[in-house]
């Protein structure tokens, strides 16, 4: 066959892949009705096997396998010659599950399976036909014998790496790919030099763990041992992504490996790291937290330039870190101007058992391609230990790779051999480019071991006994490929030992061990061009001016109902601009959507960036912001926040995914690195805010006492007792106010447009980032009682505790009732109905810090009150009465005693029934009036 026929095919066959999107479509019309192809194309289908015992799968299989094959058969009069057919089809066998048979496994344990579809009678070839060449467009052969292809197959996809990217449906990505790791065949070139750094990485990564084993017996630290290779991989990735304009790399990773990334990655000095396990105390005003559960930064040397380098702190919740990391890097993205997401790189380093076991990651993933969370692609590495604990894979997922949960994004995933560092660098390498190249997320499987169990005081043999009978007579990876360098004479015995010296030569120093430049303690200063220490305002009661000129609020109100001419609204949503725009007018009181938008809209144009994201953020879950309006006609959208101003700062409204551990995360993440902005999360209903709690305990409420981590963001929640049911009504505020202590976080419930405006003002223009938990109402958003006007917004501020707004007298005062949120117009209303003159109501709009000396003040000046009653909607176990009651107790006067009138003790946030929530309330505003006179309180 001469090689201009093959030309000449390959420009005219529709079987190469200039012609493949319009032969799938004709395959796809055959498999619904073959009379519908032409003849010929009906002789060329049939010859993929189709029978009644072919079934449609199997078919598709076959074609698959063709179209993938850039250079396929040669195709004459529809014909194809059965054993080209046979060689294309064993070459996309192995593309799809070489990995099978990679070895892949340092240990040898793993069971290798029988893979007919992998061998050479299953597609009618043997041996016999080794001479025989076929023309084939893999890994540069070109036209090679059946014993060239075969072996250069198992070469490729049988070695040290095994491959799984053939389920990627875009076609361009799936032929990079193809491209790029066939054509090593199998064999990673490296210069001596390159090599040599990978030896000194896996020294440096064995040499930290015997020093700590040795000098620290039977403390924990999660070694690295058995994943040393993940060393070498992490200094290969900043030197490949520095020469790519990578500027910054931030990563996430659970225990193990972490004190040594800290030390041989970040640069973290061995004398620091030392006085930790001597349980010296550096911090001196924060509580701190476990070593391994720390971050760091520094600023490294490069031939390319500095790169700073970044470890998120963790805590032991493992994947939890993974959306906080994601949110931290769009934000640094974002700061740099980095539209194209090349220059901030997300690492997550993952456990085998966590990875595939833990719902955020899945969450995590969902987000990757979500224009308003994605990254640009992140590097996932599983330091696979092929055991979780104590519990085998096999007890641990149902899945046949602990990755497989990658496949949901069509993420590549290469499963490596820890044991061959080349493979590692190589795939750490391939997998930056393709990430690069399509902005995607990538998997690295790095097979390794754990050395010892779990914990160094672990005995892992007593679980897994076999396992640790190889291991134990393992040699460790530095050995291996020392001994590697010397039978290939790259290195001699004497300079692979040079490499375990001079490094314990380093440790004992105590300086670092990386070539850094400016190491920075993060505690301060977490991102590009922002730094900490400018909100360093400590006390929330700091004057500071919420409040906004009223001309410039009408000016605003009328760009906020402003949206193009030809703009159809839907007929409610036109309604409520039409209200806005009276509101703004003076014409009627503005309600809650109005004044936060106003709010918005001033941060905005004095240029604080706003970023408000949740589940239907945009329109609202109760349909009362609208701050993205959509036509009718043609389905676009205009959002009148960003268009304000020819300078003003930038707005994102985005709806979420439907998750909230996976969101909050993220936007948590956000604003850890990004305190310029308000950063907000919205809840649907408050309650759903607790698939979330692990992000709330670990990182808000703690972060930074733990570790000087400090968040500004806002958490939106709604709640009040309508009778919704149980997760439509209460928030869960008694959890975030056992949460409080030492000034860590705001707790907030609003009742007045007014409060929510200046409340959000007070978040960004006082100098003071702490996380701001806001209880929103949901009747309370339209209701004719919670009202303000724009005089309140022009001169007032928010008011931690609000007075008695009728005209009674303080001298009648026999009994003052203390309250928060939507209980406060029930209460109000009942007191008018019924004229009660001798009782004050007094709302509590900032449940912490508690405002003790303001209550005092207006306790104290109704000095005939002798009984102080706390009124709460919610049940006695839950809402704030457990939670405060002693903070309510510091601001008594003299003689007055303090009570609580609730719902009883429930197991349920709410009933379920609307007759039944209507009685409960009445009784409890009753009560609290003394209009009870059967119930005592």
């Amino acid at each position: 066959m001469s090689n201009n026929y093959i030309k000449k095919m390959q420009s005219s066959s529709p079987l190469f892949s200039g012609s493949m999107d319009y032969v799938e479509e004709l395959y796809e019309e055959y498999l619904h009705n073959p009379q519908s192809v032409p003849p010929q194309w009906q002789t060329y289908f049939n010859s993929l096997g189709q029978g009644s015992d072919t079934s449609h799968a199997d078919m598709q299989a076959r074609f698959f396998a063709l179209s993938q094959h850039n250079v396929g058969a040669v195709v004459s009069s529809g014909e194809v010659s059965e054993k080209q057919l046979g060689v294309i089809e064993l070459i996309n066998a192995f593309r799809r599950i070489g990995h099978r048979l990679a070895k892949i496994d340092p240990l040898n344990l793993l069971p290798i399976p029988k893979m007919d579809e992998l061998t050479l009678g299953f597609y009618g070839l043997s041996e016999a036909d080794f001479s025989t060449e076929f023309n084939v467009d893999f890994a540069g052969l070109g036209c090679a014998s059946l014993k060239t292809i075969y072996e250069t197959l198992q070469q490729i996809y049988c070695g040290s790496i095994g491959a799984e990217f053939m389920y990627i449906s875009d076609t361009k990505q799936r032929q990079w790919f193809t491209k790029r790791f066939e054509e090593t065949k199998g064999k990673f070139q490296f210069k001596k030099e390159e090599k040599t750094r990978f030896l000194k990485k896996l020294a440096a990564a064995d040499g930290l763990e015997k020093y700590l084993g040795t000098k620290y017996t039977g403390q924990k630290r999660f070694s690295i041992e058995g994943a040393d290779a993940l060393i070498a991989m992490m200094d290969s990735l900043t030197l490949h992504g520095s020469k790519n304009g990578v500027k910054e790399i931030l990563v996430g990773m659970a225990h193990r490996g972490r004190l040594n990334m800290l030390v041989n990655f970040l640069g973290k000095a061995p004398a620091d790291l030392f006085s930790e396990f001597e349980g010296k105390k550096i911090d001196t005003d924060r509580s701190g937290d476990v070593k391994y559960h720390k971050g760091f930064s520094s600023d490294i040397k490069t031939p390319y330039g500095m790169m700073h380098l970044a470890m998120a702190y963790n805590p032991s919740h493992l994947e939890i870190i993974d959306p906080v990391v994601e949110g931290s890097v769009r934000a640094k993205q974002w700061r740099r101007g980095d539209k194209e997401r090349q220059q901030v790189l997300p690492v997550l380093l993952h456990g085998d058992a966590a990875f595939s076991s833990q719902g955020v990651v899945q969450e995590t993933f969902n987000m990757s391609q979500v224009s308003g969370y994605t990254t640009g692609g992140t590097i996932h590495i599983v330091t696979n230990n092929q055991v979780g604990f104590t519990t085998s894979a096999e007890d641990g997922r149902s899945t046949l790779y602990c990755t497989d949960i990658a496949k949901m994004v069509e993420a590549p995933v290469l499963h490596v051999n820890g044991d061959d560092v080349e493979a590692c660098i190589y795939a750490i390498q391939l997998m930056y480019d393709f990430r690069k190249q399509f902005k995607k997320d990538v998997v690295i499987d790095l097979v390794c071991y754990r050395r010892h169990g779990h914990q160094e005081v672990d005995e892992p043999s007593a679980t897994q006994p076999l396992m640790y009978q190889v291991i134990k007579q393992h040699l460790t990876p530095y050995k291996l490929y020392a001994e590697r360098l010397i039978a290939e004479n790259v290195l001699s015995p004497a300079e692979t030992e040079a490499a375990a010296q001079e490094y314990r030569a380093a440790l004992d120093s105590g300086t670092p061990v990386v070539d850094i430049d400016d190491l920075l303690h993060r505690e301060d200063h977490y991102d590009f061009g922002v730094n900490w220490k400018d909100y360093n305002v400590t006390d929330w009661r700091a004057p500071v001016k919420t409040s906004v000129d009223l001309s410039v609020l009408k000016a605003l109100g009328e760009r906020l109902n402003t949206f193009p001419k030809e703009f159809k609204l839907q007929a409610q949503v036109e309604k409520g601009m039409e209200a806005r725009r009276k509101m703004m007018a003076g014409e009627m009181p503005l309600d809650w959507g109005c004044a936060e938008t106003l709010a918005y809209a001033t941060l905005l144009t004095e240029g604080f960036p706003i970023r408000l994201s949740g589940e239907d953020v945009q329109r609202g879950t109760f349909s009362h912001r609208h701050a993205v309006l959509r036509d009718q006609t043609t389905g676009s959208s205009y959002m009148p926040l960003a268009h304000l101003a020819e300078k003003q700062a930038e707005m994102w409204i985005i709806n979420s995914i439907l998750s909230e551990v996976g969101v909050m995360g993220f936007d948590v993440g956000y604003s850890a690195a990004a305190p310029d902005q308000l950063v907000l999360w919205e809840a649907q209903f408050g309650d759903f805010s607790n698939g979330a709690q692990v992000v709330i305990d670990q990182f808000l409420s703690s972060g930074e006492q733990k570790w000087g981590q400090k968040s500004g963001i806002v958490l939106l929640l709604p709640h009040g007792y309508e009778g919704q049911g149980p997760e439509h009504s209460s928030a869960r505020l008694e959890r975030y106010l056992q949460l409080c202590a030492q000034n860590n976080i705001q707790v907030c419930m609003p009742t007045t447009p007014a409060q929510i405006f200046h409340l959000l003002r007070r978040q960004m223009v006082r100098k003071m980032r702490k996380p701001l938990f806001i209880m929103t109402p949901k009747s309370g958003l339209r209701s004719p009682m919670a009202i303000s006007n724009l005089e309140d917004l022009s001169k007032g501020q928010f008011l931690p505790v609000i007075p008695e707004v009728d005209p009674i007298k303080a001298d009648k005062v026999e009994r003052v009732v203390l309250c928060s949120g939507k209980v406060y117009y029930d209460l109000l209303t009942k007191r008018r109905d019924t004229k009660l003159e001798n009782i004050a109501i007094i709302r509590v709009e900032q449940l912490y810090p508690f405002p003790t000396e303001e209550l005092k003040i207006l306790l104290a000046s109704y000095k005939k009150a002798s009984s102080v009653i706390w009124c709460q909607e919610e049940p006695l176990n839950q809402g704030t009465w457990y939670s405060m009651q002693h903070n309510m107790g510091e601001a008594l006067a003299k003689g007055q005693t303090l009570t609580c009138t609730s719902r009883p003790a429930l197991a349920a946030p709410a009933g379920g029934y609307l007759s039944n929530h209507i009685e409960e309330q009445k009784r409890v505003v009753d009560l609290a009036l003394g209009l009870n006179k059967e119930e005592k309180i």
